[in-house]
């Protein structure tokens, strides 16, 4: 199972980090990423990492703010995200790849009010 954590409510221009650690049965993870939705929109791509290597890929929306890393002795994926914007409140979900399925977190909201 994925459990995500590190949400909460901050400032437009402020930081958090989410953490998402993996546990369990767990066969070599290949892929950790995140995901975002808001009500009535579909879940939309944030960062993803691939393990073996540490290759990254990053939306479009957030390049430059938001940084994806891992830490494969413990299984776990962070995504740092610096200077928020309103837009990017959404309940924050975390996926993993391994033993050819994908896994989802419970999800974490990231409110960004002033």
């Amino acid at each position: 199972q994925l459990q995500a954590c590190g949400g909460g409510l901050v400032q437009p221009g402020g930081s958090l980090r989410l953490s998402c650690a993996a546990s369990g049965s767990i066969a070599s993870i290949n892929i950790m990423g995140w995901y975002r939705q808001t009500p009535g929109k579909e879940r939309e791509f944030v960062a993803r990492v691939t393990t073996y290597d540490g290759t990254t890929n990053m939306a479009d929306s957030v390049k430059g703010r938001f940084t994806i890393s891992r830490d494969n002795a413990k299984n776990t994926v962070f995504l740092q995200m610096n200077s928020l914007k309103p837009e990017d409140t959404a309940v924050y979900y975390c996926n993993a790849h391994w033993g050819g399925s994908w896994y989802w977190g419970q999800g974490t909201l990231v409110t960004v009010s002033s």
